[in-house]
């Protein structure tokens, strides 16, 4: 019995002694994350490069829809399908689609001027992470102090408690971003409100002439969406509205 014990305990204190050198970090690492020496100075291993490329990816959706013009065109689309009172048509999926395409357009010349300053470089290892980091943002914040109003800008600097920048290229990223949010969506209400007045007017005159024709039971709205889908289709509404959303990028 008492040798059973003692191959029992010398079995549990050599699991013991091979877990704990197993977990032991590295000469080269901080707090399990390690250290790659190159010729750019220490970098992050390959898991751990891992692990930050799929955060980013799982944060890419946020980005996607809040900071590209994807923003305003699926606001302006949404108002659109609602004057014109086609309920689900067309549906979600098609006019998501759209505003993708629509802001792979608008982005084409940023995401160039992104590849080539900062990925470029930064793939053939001229640049560090960090650097290729400020290249790659300058053509952004450029693009995104375009649209940002200054009215915007300045309220994400008082709730940040930042100070002041010099001057547009200094404002930081992190009030940039919600600022050109609150001016896009402005921006897009501007535009439904606008496409609105036409088909509003169109409900105005059909509900006036059910009444007075005595129609009552026959909601005037079944009776307008006809006329409304007609006007549309007669001045090339999708040519006019999409037209129009894009060139105000430009």
């Amino acid at each position: 019995m008492r040798e059973i014990r003692a191959v029992w305990r010398l079995a549990m204190t050599a699991a013991l002694a091979s877990s704990t050198a197993a977990a032991a970090p590295p000469p080269d690492s901080l707090l399990g994350i390690t250290l790659i020496h190159g010729k750019n100075g220490d970098s992050l291993g390959v898991p751990m490069q891992i692990v930050l490329l799929l955060t980013a990816l799982t944060l890419l959706p946020a980005v996607l829809i809040s900071v590209t013009p994807f923003l305003r065109i699926t606001v302006v689309l949404h108002f659109l399908r609602q004057a014109l009172g086609t309920q689900s048509t067309p549906s979600n999926q098609v006019l998501v689609g759209l505003a993708l395409f629509l802001s792979l357009i608008v982005m084409q010349p940023v995401a160039t001027q992104v590849y080539e300053q900062g990925w470029q470089p930064l793939e053939a290892g001229a640049i560090s992470g960090t650097e290729a980091w400020d290249r790659a943002s300058g053509p952004i914040k450029t693009f995104l102090l375009r649209f940002a109003r200054e009215k915007d800008i300045q309220l994400f600097l008082q709730l940040s408690h930042a100070s002041a920048p010099a001057t547009p290229a200094d404002v930081p990223i992190t009030a940039l971003m919600p600022a050109y949010v609150l001016s896009e969506l402005k921006a897009a209400f501007q535009i439904g409100a606008v496409l609105f007045l036409p088909f509003l007017i169109i409900d105005l005159v059909v509900a006036s002439v059910t009444l007075a024709v005595g129609m009552v039971q026959l909601p005037p709205v079944m009776v307008s969406a006809p006329f409304k889908i007609l006007l549309f289709v007669l001045v090339d509404g999708w040519n006019l509205v999409i037209g129009s959303l894009v060139r105000s990028f430009y």
